[in-house]
């Protein structure tokens, strides 16, 4: 029988753009202004969790596609870096997209789109089950592709006879639809106190140039 452990140690896997635009819509956030530990160690205190590590997974844009976003996520992995956050990013993949304007008119665009970000969280999630390295998972990130990863670590707890819990934590407000956590997770909702008092004072976007 596995016992709960007294201190329970939590990492928290960050979803940069899956939260980015849960905010946006929730919060009216104009762009990721989170800072990652800050808002996991609001929801880690708030429930007698230890946070050892937080995990942060983004795509980039091409500089040469869109040189303002580039800029801006270079200098915000970097910081995270010297706070001790553990960044993963992937450049986005691209292809041409043919959109029908409503005149009947046609135009092809590139499309960045990210690829294998919802895959890395998902085996370092499992990954640090198996070594141990965790009781709790903090999920930011409402992708349901994730749930298998929670079925999967609950399989780990039972061969480890070990008490591990998942918990997704995501923006909350009358103005955000999606109102569900990923599933076979405890669903924490983050209300516009909690998530403002976790912003990052520093704004990385490049300045307009004259």
């Amino acid at each position: 029988m596995s016992v709960e452990p007294k201190t329970k140690r939590a990492i928290a896997f960050f979803d940069g753009q899956n939260l980015f635009y849960a905010a946006k819509e929730a919060f009216g956030s104009r762009y990721p202004d989170y800072e990652p530990k800050a808002l996991a160690n609001a929801i880690c205190d708030a429930r007698g969790w230890s946070l050892s590590e937080a995990r942060f997974y983004t795509g980039v844009p091409d500089r040469r596609d869109n040189a303002r976003w580039n800029l801006f996520w270079s200098a915000k992995l970097a910081q995270m870096g010297r706070t001790g956050i553990r960044t993963f990013s992937r450049p986005l993949r691209y292809r041409n997209q043919t959109i029908e304007h409503k005149d009947g008119t046609f135009e092809t665009v590139l499309v960045g789109q990210e690829k294998g970000i919802d895959v890395r969280i998902a085996i370092d999630i499992v990954a640090l089950a198996h070594r141990s390295a965790y009781d709790v998972a903090l999920l930011f990130s409402q992708d349901q592709d994730l749930s298998e990863a929670a079925d999967e670590v609950r399989v780990i707890a039972r061969e480890q006879k070990r008490w591990i819990n998942l918990a997704c934590a995501f923006p909350s407000s009358p103005t955000y639809r999606n109102t569900r956590g990923v599933n076979n997770t405890d669903w924490i909702p983050i209300d516009r106190g909690t998530y403002l008092s976790a912003r990052d004072p520093r704004d990385y976007r490049p300045k307009p140039t004259s």
